[in-house]
């Protein structure tokens, strides 16, 4: 079954900025999938659209085969986690209060955790290796050690869904490449990752589709290694062909 689909979907600010139109797709479980494309082209706003933190301007968001528009907030928590770029409100927090929110789709604001939690929370701690982070605090991390604490929050929200908005930027190049195994091990968990990256060479090693993205174009969707031999990617993406061989 498809864990999330896309039905002519159109995103964008309103009508005079639609950023684009007649989006058909779908992610299934298991999946890593990464998006692509220019700055500017609309993936942020793709990711936040069918996250349900952005209204859609036209077309139909299903998850689980059940319909956006039907789903309460809570609901939606329930099964979609969302990474966004940019640092948390507040530096200050240790890093296991910081993955404990992960629990707040279940446990309530007032945050009274079950067994049940502590034991994900647990879980999410050591999947993403970094039980030996959790007394710090944020501020205290570098920049890959925060991103791998983020998706830990993810991992502890227990959704089928995990979407990513560039999880490797400002990563140095160890960091970038442990971020992308640690999601492909997520995946091949059973859970759906999305990602959206600029990272076409490394992340083409792990993601099993590409979904495309241009300006005025339909969203080109293949396997990254396939698009990228007969030179299809690059040709949609404007790149020479020679840059990813």
């Amino acid at each position: 079954m498809d864990l999330l689909k896309v039905d002519r979907l159109s995103i964008g600010y309103g009508p005079n900025k639609r950023l684009a139109k007649n989006i058909n797709l779908a992610l299934k479980s298991g999946e890593l999938v990464g998006l692509v494309g220019q700055n500017g082209v609309g993936k942020s706003t793709f990711i936040r659209t069918i996250s349900g933190l952005q209204p859609l301007l036209e077309g139909e968001i299903y998850l689980s085969s059940e319909s956006i528009h039907s789903i309460s907030q809570k609901s939606i928590a329930q099964k979609i986690s969302v990474v966004l770029t940019g640092k948390p409100d507040s530096l200050n927090l240790s890093v296991l209060e910081l993955i404990t929110l992960g629990r707040h789709p279940y446990s309530g604001w007032l945050g009274n955790l079950k067994k049940e939690d502590k034991e994900i929370i647990e879980q999410s701690i050591s999947q993403m290796e970094i039980n030996y982070l959790v007394k710090k605090r944020l501020f205290e991390l570098s920049d890959g050690q925060l991103q791998k604490v983020m998706i830990a929050r993810a991992l502890a929200q227990d959704t089928d869904l995990i979407i990513l908005d560039e999880p490797t930027s400002h990563l140095d190049l160890k960091n970038k490449i442990e971020v992308l195994q640690l999601l492909k091990k997520i995946a091949i968990s059973g859970k759906s990752v999305l990602i959206s990256t600029h990272e076409i060479q490394l992340s083409s090693q792990v993601c099993d589709q590409f979904w495309c993205m241009d300006f005025g174009k339909e969203m080109l969707i293949g396997k990254p290694r396939a698009l990228i031999k007969d030179g299809t990617l690059q040709d949609y993406l404007h790149i020479p062909k020679n840059t990813l061989i």
